[in-house]
């Protein structure tokens, strides 16, 4: 109950709503920029990655990469999820970063699978490379291997 004391300034007493009372913002409706109802803005999905994918390389780096030679190597890992993995050469040495973009052909690679490849220096520096073009020679029996569709079949 309001306090019979309190009045307008015009005079007329004030008093409280019979029914609850609702104010409606425009500007503050669900999908608003200006306010979404408690919930934090969302962060940007896609931060700039440095490594040089499909999309980013260069054309130059592009021709760069296919006129180099064809090496052959061991699927180390490879996540799909985070969308990269690592593949151990033949020819020994360190391990080579594989984009999800550079992998062509049906399967997603697993473990053990043989693979060959080409090679592209990595910005800014140019000192460690990745590998592009990527395709499996040989898939690692019996594995299971995913499609890029989503079907498992077996090796």
């Amino acid at each position: 109950m309001a306090d019979p004391s309190l009045t307008s300034p015009s005079g007329t007493p004030l008093r409280s709503p019979s029914s609850s009372v609702t104010l409606s913002f425009p500007f503050l409706s669900e999908r608003s920029r200006v306010w979404e109802e408690g919930r934090e803005q969302p962060l940007p999905r896609e931060l700039p990655s440095p490594l040089p994918t499909k999309r980013t390389r260069t054309y130059s780096a592009t021709v760069r990469a296919h006129s180099g030679p064809v090496f052959k190597g061991v699927c180390k890992n490879f996540s799909r999820s985070q969308g990269h993995g690592f593949i151990q050469p033949s020819h020994g040495g360190e391990d080579i970063f594989v984009h999800i973009s550079d992998i062509e052909g049906e399967y997603v690679p697993v473990e053990g699978d043989e693979v060959t490849y080409k090679v592209c220096r990595v910005p800014p520096k140019n000192l460690k490379v990745q590998a592009v073009e990527v395709k499996i020679a040989h898939l690692k029996p019996g594995t299971k291997h995913e499609t890029w569709s989503g079907q498992i079949i077996s090796s």
